[in-house]
Order: structure tokens, then sequence, then C-alpha cells
């Protein structure tokens, strides 16, 4: 025991390799301890996070938005399709359609009605005359809604707008 102190040499305990009296005062310093490695790899991690949290959150509205697009083409479909009367009104039709996506800015709406003879034939509304005997004329309205949605953020590579589309198309009520 060539290097020991004389505390060293009658108390074993007290012995230290070369390498742990490094330690022991690097720890002293406050340099030996790894105390604060979860701060840096949390420093690390965190902005990640942050950028998971922010497109989970951008997505989740887009989702939102699309379905307020498309339940807006739904309920101008359902206000047409009560009766004949109201299914060449579609100014009320595209009306309530847009006033059902009224948490979506920048709705708008189109409708349409068109006519069908029982067995497929297309004909026009004012010629329900066109369809054969056993056929009956089947009237519809078509309703299609479209929004741009701005993302709250921009990511590079991901588009800075989007288009949303809602359809539906209901028979109207005879």
């Amino acid at each position: 025991m060539k290097n020991e102190t004389r505390a060293e040499a009658w108390n074993p305990r007290a012995r230290r390799t070369r390498q742990g009296m490094a330690r022991w005062r690097l720890s002293q310093w406050g340099l030996g301890d790894e105390h604060g490695s979860s701060l840096v790899e949390l420093a690390l991690v965190f902005p990640i996070f942050i950028l998971l949290l922010a497109g989970a959150a951008e997505f989740g509205r887009l989702a939102y938005d699309a379905i307020e697009v498309s339940n807006a083409a739904y309920a101008g479909a359902i206000y047409g399709a009560q009766s004949h009367a109201t299914a060449v009104d579609t100014t009320n039709i595209e009306l309530a359609a847009t006033n059902d996506a009224a948490d979506v800015t920048g709705v708008s709406a189109t409708a349409v009605t068109f006519c069908t003879c029982s067995s497929g034939t297309t004909i026009t509304c004012s010629n329900t005359a066109s369809c054969n005997s056993p056929d009956r004329v089947l009237e519809f309205v078509q309703v299609n809604t479209i929004a741009t949605v701005n993302p709250l953020f921009h990511y590079p590579g991901i588009a800075t707008t989007f288009t949303l589309h809602g359809q539906s198309i209901l028979r109207v009520e005879q």
C-alpha cells in the first residue's frame, strides 16, 4: 500500500481507489453526480413534444372543420328534401347549409335539384311526362359545400391552406 495516507492505513473502510477519489472530489464540486442529466434530456426532448402536441391539435381542428362542412351539406339537403316547394328554393337551401357550419369561416354552398324515373332514366324536372307508365318521377336535392381552412401553424412541406368538401344527396318527399 504505497500511496495510502495514515488514516487509510489503519482504517480499511477509509481506503479509496484512485478512481473513487477522483469521483469523490468531482462530487464535492458538483461535477461527478448525474442529478442534472434528466433536466438536459428534458431540454432536448421538450421541443419535439411541443411540436407533436401542436400537430395533434391542428389535425383535430381540421378534422372537426371537415365534419362541420360535411354536416352542413346534409343539413341543407334535409331542408330541401321536405317537399317540392322547398326543393326548388335553392337560396334557402344554401342558407340552411351555411348557417349549420357557423363555426367554420368561409363556407359556401350550392344546391341543385334533379329528377329521374324510377327505372334510372335521367329526366328534367319540368318534363315529368317522359317517364314510361309503370315508372314514377323521383326528385332529388343535392347540396355541395366547400370551405378553405388556414392552419394555425405552418409546417415545412405541408400545404398552407386546406380545401374541405361536403356533399349530400337526398330524395325529396312527395
